[in-house]
This record gives C-alpha cells, structure tokens and sequence, in this order.
C-alpha cells in the first residue's frame, strides 16, 4: 500500500506547482463563498441572491445553475465530511507513505475534491487521472455512487472522470457494472456509500452519463461491449418513466433540460438515448425503419410499448443477427432469475428473434422454464406470446422431446374461450404429441381427450379439424401402446364424429371419417369399422344404435344440440339420427322427456318448414310422430296446467301430425 502512494506521488510532480494547483483552487473556493452579512447591517443584493440560491430546495442532487455548481458543490461535498478544501488537500498529499490508500470513509469526499479541483482548473484535467483511478480500483461503488451523486447531471468535470475510470482497463468493467446496475433500478438506486451516506441515485442520472458517453467519438470499449445490456435497461425505462415518474425525477430532469437541452420528457429521453445508441451499433436503418412505422411513438404508450418492441426486434434481427443474439441471452437469462415488471415486452423481443437462436442444452431449458411460466399467467397477452414462441420451439428439433413437459401446461389453455388461444394450442399440442408419442403420460392424454372432445363443435373449422385430428392422434398411440385408458371418451366421440362426416367444409368432414374409423378399431367394432370401409354411413348409425342400445339414450342427447347448427347439413343428420333413436327408445320411460327436448329444440328453430317436410319424407319418423303423441295424450290429457315446453312441442307436434295426415 505504500509502495502504490508513492506511485501515486510521483505522478504529481512537481509538488509545487501541484500545491500552487491546489491553492488557487482553495483561493477560487473561498473567493466563491458569500461572507455572512452582520447582524445589524443589510444584506447585499449579490449576497442576498447567493443565500437564496443556497436555500432553494434541490434534493442535494442537482446545482440550480452551472456556474453555482463550479463554486458550491465542491464546498457542499466537503462540509458533508467534516472537512474543508485545504484539509482535505493536506491529507490527500501529506498523508505518510506506510498510510497507502485513504480509508474507505474518505473516498466519496476526495472524489467530490476532484471534481470540484477539475471544474476550477479545465487546464490540469489530467493531473488527478492517477489518484482517481487508484480511489476507483480500490472502491468502485463508492467513486461510482459519489460522481453520480456529485454531478448526477455529468458536467463537464464528471464527464471527464467517467472517460478516465471507463477508459482504464484496471476500473472499467467494475465501474460499467455499477452503472448498469444504476441503470436498471428505476426510479432510484439505493446503496450507503463507506461514509455513511444513504443518499439515493437516480437512475435517470446514469441514463444522462450513457447519453453523453455515446456522443462521443470513440466509445470505450467496456461500453461497447456492454451496449446490448445498455440496451435492454434503457429499453424498459422507457416503459418505467411512461408508467410513472415521481415529482423528485421531474425536479431533477428539469434541471438536466435547462443544461443541456434534452428531451421533453425522461421517457422521450431514453427513447432519444437509445437511439444514439442504435446508431452506434451500426443500426441507423433501424432507427428510420421503426420510425416509418410509427414504432417510436408506439413505444411511448404503456398499453402498446410490447408491439413496439416486437417491431423493434424484427427489424434489428434483419440488420444484426448476431447482436439480437446477445440481447436474447440476456433477456433469458433476467427472466429466468427473477419475475420483473417487464416480463411483457421481454416476452415479445424474445418471440421475434427465437427462430435466430442456436438454443443448446442449457440455454433450451431456461427458454422452456420461462414460458412454462408464462403460459399459466393471468394476462392473454402473455398467454399468446409465451404460445407462439411454442410454436416457433417447433423448428428446433433439439428441442422436440423437452417440450413434452409443457403438455399439461397446453392442456389446460384448450378451455379457453379466446378462438386464437385455442388455435395455437392445439397445433402445439398436436406438435409435442406427434414427437412424443412414447413420452405422453396416461393422465396427460386424459385430460387432452377431456379437453379436446368440445373443441370438436368450435365455430372455428380450423379449430375443429385441428382437434378432431389431434385426437386421432392420441387414439393411435394408445393403440400402438396397446392401452386402453380412453375408452369412455372414444365412445363419446362416436355421435359427434358421425354428425361432421356430414360437415360442409370437406377437411373437417375427411377428418371425422377417418378418426371415426380409428376410433371403431380401438374399440374393436369390426362391423362398424367395415361399414365406414364402405362408405355406408346411415348403416353405421343403425349398427351403432342395434350394437349398443343401453346407450342409444345418450346418443340422443348427444345429437339434440346439433339440431340448432348453421350448417342444414349436421340439423339434417341429427334429426334423422334421433328419429333412429327415438324408435330404439319406444316403451321407455324417459322416452317422453328426450322427445320433448327434440321438439323444443326443433321448435325454435327459424325455418321449422324445412323441418317437417324432412321428416314426413322419412318412414321412421312417421312412426316416430305417432308414438310421440300416443305418449303426449297418455300424460298431458286431463291435465289443465301443464309445463310451458310441453305445450310448445304438443303445439310443434300436432302442426306436424296434421301435415303427416294430410
């Protein structure tokens, strides 16, 4: 340590005309400072514009002028540490050599003397480079947090500063490490420097450091090297200074408008900021791009600042491949940590520079871990992105098999009422089944089939052929794995599948044919499996009616819903399918109520007149009309109140009857 302060000493030389430095900077200082007026005399005008000046209220993190911060912030520093300018030169060059360093208490208070000896002497800039970086090696937080607390609005002195300690290869990375963790803690960053003091640091303040960094022309290298977390940090205070900015920021960036003529606005500050450094990184067509696209005013907006985002990384994945890389490990590697508030718009960089990345064993896992999270979140715009970032995983066949494990994640989304979320779970789901055949868990593919067998009536027919072919799917590795968990649910297809054979859009009905004959070989139905062979639909029907006429009850119910569909080929299936069924079920007891719901449903339909001329075309019906109202005179007759949906289908029925005897 002493054998260092002398390094540090000779450096000086010559000592006179450092103390001669020192001294004139002392007698500039003290000339500076108001003298106290006496009590009975009256204040100068000069004097009495000093003390106000001296008492307006700043936070102790801004000077109110240039010119007042070359005279007071130096004093101010120093008054903090119970010490004068002249003591405190003293003990910077008269200290003995076995002393080395100065303790630790002592570097925020040398640090604010070198700035305030730099803003009196711009000629001896570099005369304190030596003693700066040592203070810096030795204590980087504390120089760090002292300079930004000192000049949080980087004059010309602490601009200096920071160019030596950014500079030097023994306090560069310590120091840009500090600053960026300033950076990212917004609206403040908290820590108690060795003197004690508590004092908060804005991060607006090292935003203002990195601006005036990137200005000039040849940028440290630390800094280069850094840029893609620089800019990760000022993209989300973008987000943080839209959402709020507290009165002490607003004071502060006052201060910081009327030095330098920034933007109007922190969060149009950090836009600005991050477009220097864009520029830097050889991205001045990102720049133009997004701001053709209206993308820097998108990002100004809370609600819309994750599109922007999107559109921003878009674009810089088609300039710069290899730098959207760097900013994706970081991304991955903040999210994979800690749960921010700025997940969202992580999300959205994250999704639209995935098909970029060469995801490796490590890097895979943490990718799948955070969106594994992201998929059970209560925000849909969450949900979407984590789902689409699935879906592009799908490309990655390294992979293939990890992905299994978001299966029961995936299951759950298939119950959402949003079309586009469900869309995009089935065809990851569909993905992650096919490659993982072997893999898929007994109860994971009970909760899918439970999942998937309503996704088979969706409005969506794309949805609906997605589902109807993921669940074949899953009937066909049970097959191969010779299991028989789903037996129920393929039994519950049956009717559903049947009814879309008949579907307009021709996907949908190539669909259920085939899973409906997959369906009948995994229940061993030899009979209907060679009917749908045949292509003898209606036969299957009757055989599936004959072959199993516990259930022809449940069937029935199955079919009452289609009654309402807009499409007249599934309304004509099911009414055919229940007068099937309704003659099966002649001499039950809930024969009557079933029937009632049919003509309930039938009766509220808008074109009821296509309606009565099917059925009175097909013989079973007929026979079907007459036992309906065999059954209806049995119970209704003789009975003055009876239920409104009874006399709605007694009135639909005896319209009905008297066409049929006509």
């Amino acid at each position: 340590m002493a054998g260092r302060f002398l390094s540090v000493l000779r450096t000086l030389k010559p000592l006179k005309l450092f103390r001669r430095i020192i001294r004139r900077g002392a007698r500039v200082h003290t000339a500076q400072q108001p003298e106290e007026p006496e009590p009975s005399q009256p204040m100068q005008d000069g004097a009495a514009m000093d003390q106000t000046q001296e008492q307006e209220p700043t936070g102790g993190l801004f000077p109110s002028t240039a010119q007042e911060e070359t005279s007071t912030m130096g004093a101010a520093s120093m008054d903090n540490c119970n010490c004068d300018t002249t003591n405190t030169s003293a003990a910077l060059l008269d200290r003995p050599e076995e002393e080395g360093l100065p303790s630790p208490k002592k570097v925020p208070a040398m640090v604010s003397y070198i700035h305030h000896c730099l803003m009196a002497n711009e000629s001896d800039e570099h005369r304190l480079d030596r003693t700066l970086l040592d203070l810096t090696e030795a204590q980087p937080t504390d120089v760090v947090m002292a300079l930004l607390n000192v000049a949080p609005s980087c004059d010309r002195a602490a601009e200096t500063m920071w160019k030596t300690i950014l500079c030097s290869s023994r306090t560069a990375v310590s120091v840009q490490l500090r600053l960026l963790d300033v950076l990212e803690n917004w609206p403040e960053h908290s820590t108690c420097t060795s003197d004690g003091d508590t004092t908060r640091v804005f991060a607006l303040a090292a935003t203002v450091v990195m601006w005036k960094i990137l200005q000039v022309p040849d940028i440290p290298h630390v800094v280069m090297k850094s840029l893609p977390h620089v800019f990760v940090h000022l993209l989300f205070q973008v987000l943080f200074s839209t959402l709020d900015t507290p009165m002490e920021v607003n004071k502060f960036w006052k201060e910081c408008q009327k030095q330098h003529g920034l933007a109007a606005s922190p969060n149009r500050f950090a836009v600005q900021t991050l477009k220097s450094l864009l520029c830097q990184m050889q991205g001045e067509r990102v720049v133009m791009a997004v701001g053709r696209k209206c993308g820097w005013d998108t990002l100004l907006c809370a609600d819309t600042h994750h599109y922007a985002v999107g559109l921003l990384a878009r674009e810089m994945s088609c300039v710069s491949p290899p730098l959207c890389s760097r900013i994706f490990r970081h991304l991955v590697q903040l999210l994979s940590t800690q749960q921010p508030r700025w997940d969202l718009p992580a999300l959205a960089f994250i999704v639209e520079v995935l098909k970029y990345q060469k995801l490796s064993g490590s890097s895979g896992k943490l990718v799948l871990k955070i969106l594994s999270r992201h998929l059970q979140s209560e925000c849909r715009e969450k949900r979407y992105l984590a789902l689409r970032a699935v879906l592009k995983l799908t490309d990655h066949p390294s992979l293939a098999r990890r992905m299994c494990s978001l299966s029961e994640r995936l299951a759950k989304l298939l119950w959402e009422p949003d079309e586009e979320i469900v869309s995009m779970t089935v065809m990851a789901l569909s993905f992650i089944v096919v490659e993982n055949d072997k893999l898929i868990a007994s109860p994971i593919t009970l909760q899918l089939a439970e999942a998937i067998l309503p996704l088979f009536d969706h409005d969506s027919s794309q949805v609906q052929q997605m589902s109807i072919l993921l669940f074949q799917a899953l009937v066909t590795i049970l097959l191969e794995k010779e299991e028989k968990v789903l037996m129920t649910q393929v039994q519950q297809s049956l009717l559903p599948l049947f009814i879309h054979c008949h579907d307009k859009n021709w996907r949908v009905a190539q669909a259920s044919w085939e899973t409906l004959h997959c369906a009948a070989t995994f229940l061993e139905r030899t009979h209907l499996k060679e009917l749908l062979k045949r292509k003898k639909l209606w036969k299957f029907a009757e055989c599936l009616l004959a072959e199993d006429r516990s259930r022809a009850a449940e069937h029935l119910r199955q079919a009452l819903p289609y009654l309402r569909s807009p499409q007249e080929p599934l309304r004509d299936a099911a009414i055919r399918f229940i007068g099937m069924a309704g003659w099966c079920l002649r001499g039950q007891e809930e024969e009557l109520q079933i029937i009632c719901e049919a003509l309930e449903y039938m009766g509220d339909d808008s074109s009821p007149a296509s309606y009565k001329r099917f059925l009175l075309k097909q013989r079973p019906y007929r026979g079907f009309l007459l036992l309906i109202l065999k059954a209806a005179r049995s119970i209704t007759w003789g009975v003055q109140e009876t239920a409104s949906s009874v006399r709605q289908c007694l009135a639909v029925l005896w319209e009905l009857c008297q066409e049929l005897i006509l």
